[in-house]
């Protein structure tokens, strides 16, 4: 089969494309024929080593324990291990498989029964790839943050792929919804739904006086104390990703402000594929559609990982099989 693999870290100039053995399901798993892939900034931060904890899990001086990237998987069963009971041959399933190795930038990949769920028929295959670890980082975040009807909510990167599930999410439960990007995405938030909609190169949201009920931060690049200055009272701040220094700063003194002050402040923990079913009950009632940006073929996933790394992206992109 064909496969992007990886051996030593860099830029996307390191991917390459290799015919390698098609892998073959242990008894707990299927072999699924992939349809499409998507990427994520794990994928990023695993082909860069950064931060340097990707070197301490995949190998310290070049990738060993995995070397296809790629988590989120759509395709079609192929065959299926003895142990299997939930998926025959023929169904078409989709899933996050970032906690059982990666590997769906490839035409073929083994995954758990249990890492999967089955694809709507509503859904095409491009649509089912940029869901799983997206969609469900934006629900969790807002589910964590008891989102309300009638809130203000900020989104901070909500131009990115949990970004723009966020604000779709946010505006279907009722909520008042700032989104905050880069100058060229403005008006694809709006798209989305957002109410307003602020340009982090000419204006710093932690200082215009406005305060929210909830802010969702998939970039955490501000300290946690600017954060916590435009929370209302009872107000909660979820660090979903950025810097390093800044997700260690919400672990150690997030709980502390959260008991002297009663903001709620806390880093969201990735659960793949945990209530994937609420997430599909919003696309198929029409609520939220995944925001797709491009669609490269895996022959281009260099140039889709090249795309995803400058920051230009809207939306997610989609890696997707030829033939």
């Amino acid at each position: 089969m064909k496969a992007i693999m990886y051996t030593e870290y860099g830029l996307p100039d390191v991917l390459h494309l290799e015919e390698v053995d098609k892998p073959t399901p242990k008894d707990n798993e299927v072999l699924i024929k992939v349809k499409a892939s998507s990427v994520n900034d794990w994928d990023w931060g695993l082909l860069r080593a950064k931060p340097f904890v990707n070197r301490l899990s995949n190998g310290l001086f070049k990738p060993k324990k995995i070397q296809i990237l790629g988590a989120d998987v759509a395709g079609q069963v192929e065959s299926v291990g003895v142990k299997v009971k939930q998926f025959k041959p023929g169904d078409e399933v989709f899933g996050d498989l970032c906690q059982c190795g990666f590997g769906c930038f490839a035409e073929y990949v083994c995954a758990p029964e249990n890492a999967l769920t089955l694809k709507p028929g509503s859904m095409s295959f491009e649509q089912a790839a940029a869901v799983p670890q997206a969609g469900l980082l934006a629900l969790r975040g807002l589910r964590k943050g008891k989102i309300r009807q009638g809130q203000k909510v900020l989104i901070n990167g909500a131009s990115g792929g949990a970004g723009s599930f966020a604000v779709q999410m946010a505006k279907s439960f009722g909520a008042e919804v700032t989104g905050v990007c880069r100058t060229g995405k403005l008006e694809f938030v709006k798209s989305l739904g957002a109410d307003k909609v602020i340009d982090f190169q000419q204006e710093d949201f932690t200082k215009n006086g406005q305060f929210y009920d909830l802010i969702l931060d998939m970039m955490a690049f501000h300290s946690i104390f600017d954060y916590k200055c435009v929370l209302s009272p009872k107000g909660v701040y979820i660090a979903e990703g950025g810097s390093m220094p800044r997700i260690f700063q919400v672990l150690m003194l997030g709980p502390l402000i959260s008991i002297i002050e009663g903001k709620k402040m806390s880093l969201l923990i990735h659960k793949p594929n945990k209530n994937l079913a609420e997430v599909i009950a919003l696309i198929e009632a029409g609520k939220i559609i995944p925001a797709i940006d491009k669609c490269y073929p895996l022959s281009e996933a260099a140039k889709a990982m090249r795309y995803f790394g400058e920051g230009h992206k809207k939306g997610k992109i989609v890696i997707t099989m030829e033939g």
